[in-house]
């Protein structure tokens, strides 16, 4: 299932929808303002190349009193920001997303850098539920439930027996 992806995701859809109250209200309400981190490499990233280059592993912008053209969509953001007195365009994929926070109220948010959808997983915000999933599983009577027992070695498993386990989390993140 990977709920800790999926959790990264849904909070990636938070920052899409503080953005979008932005662009809804004219602007960030009260002293609220924003610092997003963002990978500059990352795919579908659209940075100055001037800017890349001075920061080629990530970059922190801020959106408080100074941006145009805030832009909310549905894997991305857009947004012209001023560097050096020189306006530039900027195009974030939420999911090249690193840190969001909102010092003004003291709400900050982590992310890990997401794995990409061919590893099976969705990568990006809109991809959120449309993952490939397995083919449903033929309906059973349900299992009775069993004693703890001292560990055995299993038996040979019949074809209408099922393959179920329960895993630990911990298998499934990388080491």
């Amino acid at each position: 299932m990977n709920y800790e992806q999926m959790t990264q995701l849904a909070l990636r859809g938070v920052v899409r929808d503080a953005i979008r109250r932005v662009i809804r209200e004219d602007g960030l309400p009260g002293t609220h303002h924003f610092y997003i981190t963002f990978l500059t490499r990352f795919p579908g990233a659209e940075i100055d190349e001037v800017l890349a280059k001075k920061y080629p592993e990530e970059i922190t912008i801020v959106l408080e009193h100074q941006f145009w053209d805030l832009t909310a969509n549905e894997d991305n953001f857009e947004v012209t920001l001023k560097f050096g007195g020189v306006p530039k365009y900027i195009k974030v994929p939420y999911t090249a997303i690193t840190r969001f926070h909102d010092p003004s109220v003291g709400f900050a948010l982590q992310f890990e850098p997401p794995k990409s959808a061919d590893e099976g997983a969705p990568a990006t915000v809109s991809q959120i539920g449309t993952a490939p999933t397995a083919q449903p599983a033929a309906k059973k009577a349900p299992a009775k439930p069993k004693k703890a027992k001292a560990k055995k070695k299993p038996a040979k498993k019949t074809e209408e027996e099922s393959d179920d386990k329960v895993v630990s989390l911990d298998s499934f993140r990388k080491k």
